[in-house]
Parts: C-alpha cells; sequence; structure tokens
C-alpha cells in the first residue's frame, strides 16, 4: 500500500472505507442470487432492517439516489414479486412499497450466500477485534447520516 502519511487521517480512513467498500462490492455481486442486484438487495436490506411501508421518494433520499433511479429499483423488485407498491390508504396519489415474502426470502438467501466469503476471510479476521470494529464503524455511519439531515 502506498505510505500517504501527508493525507489527513480523515481522508484516508474514508479512503480505506471506499476501497473496502470497492473490494466487498464485487465479491457480494459474485453470490447475489438472480435476479437481485445490490441496488435491490439494498433496498430488501433496508425494509427488514428499518420497515417497509415507504414512499418511493423516502427511499430515495434515504439511499440517495434519484427518484427515477429508485423507481426503476422499485419496478424491478415488484416485477421479482419481491415487494408490492399501492397507493397510500390516506393520500391516493402517494404510493407506498411494502416487501413481500419472497422478498424476505430473498434477502435471507443473500445474506446466507455471504457466508462462502467470510469463510474464505475468517482466518484472517481472527486478529481483528470485529465486535469494537463493528459499533465504531456504527458510530461513523450515526455521524455521517445526522450531517446529511
Amino acid at each position: 500500500m502506498p505510505d500517504t502519511p501527508d493525507d489527513p487521517t480523515a481522508y484516508r480512513v474514508f479512503n480505506e472505507i471506499g476501497i473496502i467498500n470497492q473490494l466487498a462490492g464485487a465479491a457480494f455481486r459474485e453470490v447475489l442470487p438472480r435476479p437481485l442486484n445490490t441496488a435491490m438487495f439494498g433496498v430488501l436490506n433496508h425494509f427488514v432492517r428499518l420497515g417497509d411501508g415507504k414512499t418511493p421518494s423516502a427511499l430515495a433520499s434515504a439511499f440517495q439516489v434519484s427518484k427515477p433511479s429508485m423507481t426503476s429499483t422499485l419496478a424491478k423488485l415488484e416485477q421479482a414479486g419481491f415487494v408490492r407498491i399501492a397507493a397510500d390508504p390516506e393520500d391516493g396519489r402517494t404510493k407506498r412499497v411494502t416487501i413481500t415474502e419472497a422478498g424476505r426470502a430473498a434477502r435471507t438467501e443473500a445474506v446466507a450466500r455471504t457466508q462462502t466469503l467470510f469463510a474464505e476471510l475468517e482466518p484472517h479476521l481472527r486478529d481483528f477485534p470485529m465486535d469494537r470494529l463493528l459499533e465504531d464503524l456504527a458510530r461513523l455511519r450515526a455521524v455521517l447520516d445526522a450531517a446529511r439531515d
């Protein structure tokens, strides 16, 4: 790894996170069950973690993508039977998106498939304080999420 000691530490941390994201994302795409892509998985994962029933606009904002991009992802998820898109019962002009049982199953299968990736990496990760790393990364994410509002 090239030494960049003159770069600010915060920059170097986020640069490492970016590289890790690229490497992990490429490996994850290889194990995703079809027809899922990473954008589709992200929406399913969001619903399982945080609940569904959100509008396409709220999802676009959460994922920091354009509304047309999110609409395209949601259309693919709906076509695969992983979500339902329906008119909001209180405001017929607004749509609400909910995950289906098939969507939950697809998300569960995708997560299960990551185990092959982690099994290969596990011997190299034994010395990492994973619980502490997870805690620190979650705190960093919370700071970044709060800063965008």
